[in-house]
């Protein structure tokens, strides 16, 4: 199909081609089905569609079979006779087998590139979201980063914000006059869900080198889009840190890429696999930041689709954005289920020739109920789709094509070694250390002025020479006060002497 994705033969016999408008593509869209029905299979077609039009794609692989784009379909491959005949039957006359330029990235540095950001690029909302914060604990955090930003202390990872949150607790007081109650207990929250997401492989996610968006927009030589692909089996055990860092990754292209309009086809595509996880549980602000993200990236050229197993699992402001619509088998075993097909069946503009909810609920593995726009923008007719098959593996890709894949990348070497600059961290310890100077330096002249005052009150001269002094006659009163006194110097001179004079010096630090 010309200027289009082809995805399927539709109508009574399925020679009716069904394809998606690269025009109206950034109006983003919506792949929904029960487990099992194709919603896979199709995100891979439709991701093979995008490259070969010259159009970037990112995608997270849950399962880890969306690798086998970086591998061609083999003859060989148990389903090559019913993908011939199913691509005969939709007149898919041009369908070959083939491989994508793949781009492999996981958080945790195993089965492709590191991919990172910044604590400071992730920001205190988002951030929140990640930790499970209270709105108090969430207040805190707000002013940690706010004071990180008036002292210019760079938040790079984990440690600086441990860092900076430990300066908070012990600055609580002077913080609370400026910004509002820092409890401390607050404080020591934030801490333990920080040690939390450490131990979830989290503090892999926050470092040096930063990812560049430009790496995720690469065209190759020949044309077509890169397809970057983030490995997510793993991830999923920490699904708020998988939902956290895709909606940042969004955040960012909202705020970095420029307006483009309506192009003739979109700058990227970005594919949200498991959309449900984003949603759940999840704060009316941060809602309403996918809202705003989704509503405004389409004028940055951006298409965004949401997989998920039930359109309901989009909040309804979201899912009226959502304007191409693949819509796979819907399971109705219980009266909630059977609610939610029939909302599903209401969104689609009906086709006379049979009734939508019926489709929704009849159709096989790889068939599917679409709905594209049309001119100027307008929903297309639902039709009853047969999927075409993919060109590329279907499954997992050998561990082989995804080494040679890696190392062949453009990014090959660029993000696999961390940085560790100067940063929050390593500036508050040189503040810290300067101060116990200052405070060693301060107990030095005190210790030096009170043996001057000894020395005075015995009458030695600083010549050097001796001078006897006469005893004079005090009372047992005077005798104690001079025995305190010389009690209270030891202690000085002492470990509880520089705790006394560190915690005097130590107002001055918080002042700074």
């Amino acid at each position: 199909m010309e200027d289009a994705i082809f995805v399927g033969g539709g109508g009574e016999d399925y020679a009716t081609k069904q394809g998606l408008k690269l025009k109206y593509a950034n109006r983003h869209g919506l792949v929904a089905g029960a487990t099992g029905t194709g919603k896979s299979v199709t995100l891979q077609i439709l991701a093979e569609g995008f490259s070969k039009a010259g159009v970037p794609v990112f995608l997270s692989d849950v399962k880890g079979d969306l690798s086998g784009l970086a591998g061609a379909m083999s003859e060989d491959h148990k389903l090559h006779e019913a993908f011939q005949s199913r691509s005969q039957t939709i007149g898919f006359d041009d369908f070959v087998y083939e491989a994508f330029p793949v781009t492999f990235w996981d958080l945790y540095g195993e089965q492709g590139h590191p991919i990172r950001t910044t604590v400071s690029e992730m920001g205190p909302l988002l951030l929140s979201q990640l930790l499970e914060l209270t709105d108090v604990q969430e207040g805190v955090l707000n002013i940690a980063f706010h004071v990180a930003d008036e002292q210019g202390l760079p938040l790079l990872d984990l440690e600086d914000l441990q860092a900076l949150l430990v300066w908070v607790g012990q600055n609580a007081d002077d913080l609370s006059l400026r910004y509002g109650n820092v409890a401390t207990s607050s404080v020591g929250a934030i801490q333990r869900a920080l040690l939390v997401l450490q131990n979830q492989g989290g503090e892999k996610l926050f470092g040096e080198p930063a990812l560049e968006l430009a790496d995720l927009m690469a065209v190759d030589p020949n044309g077509q889009g890169r397809i970057s692909i983030l490995a997510s089996d793993k991830l999923m055990g920490a699904p708020k840190l998988y939902a956290t860092f895709l909606l940042w990754l969004l955040s960012e292209l909202f705020e970095d890429l420029p307006e483009v309009g309506d192009p003739d086809k979109p700058k990227l595509v970005f594919f949200f696999d498991e959309a449900h996880l984003l949603f759940e549980d999840a704060p009316k602000a941060l809602v309403d930041k996918v809202e705003q993200v989704a509503r405004l990236i389409r004028s940055k050229g951006v298409g965004v689709y949401f997989i998920t197993q039930n359109p309901a699992d989009v909040p309804d402001d979201i899912l009226g954005q959502l304007g191409n619509r693949i819509q796979h088998a819907l399971r109705a075993f219980t009266a909630k289920d059977r609610k939610e097909l029939r909302q599903a069946a209401e969104t689609y503009r009906e086709n006379p020739r049979f009734s939508t909810e019926d489709a929704i609920r009849d159709v096989g593995v790889g068939e599917a109920v679409t709905s594209f726009l049309e001119s100027k923008g307008a929903p297309g007719i639902v039709e009853r789709t047969l999927v075409r098959p993919p060109s590329s593996h279907l499954g997992a890709v050998d561990p082989a094509i995804r080494a040679s894949a890696i190392a062949k990348s453009p990014v090959a070497g660029k993000y696999e070694t961390e940085l560790d600059r100067e940063s929050a961290a390593e500036m508050l310890a040189a503040r810290a250390e300067a101060a116990a100077k200052e405070a060693e330096e301060a107990e030095a002249k005190e210790a030096a002025a009170e043996e001057e005052a000894r020395e005075y009150a015995k009458a030695r001269r600083y010549s050097g020479t001796k001078t006897a002094s006469k005893k004079s006659d005090q009372g047992i009163g005077a005798q104690f006060g001079s025995e305190v006194t010389k009690l209270v110097i030891k202690e000085l001179k002492g470990t509880t002497g520089r705790r006394i004079v560190r915690g005097i010096l130590g107002g001055i630090f918080k002042a700074r």
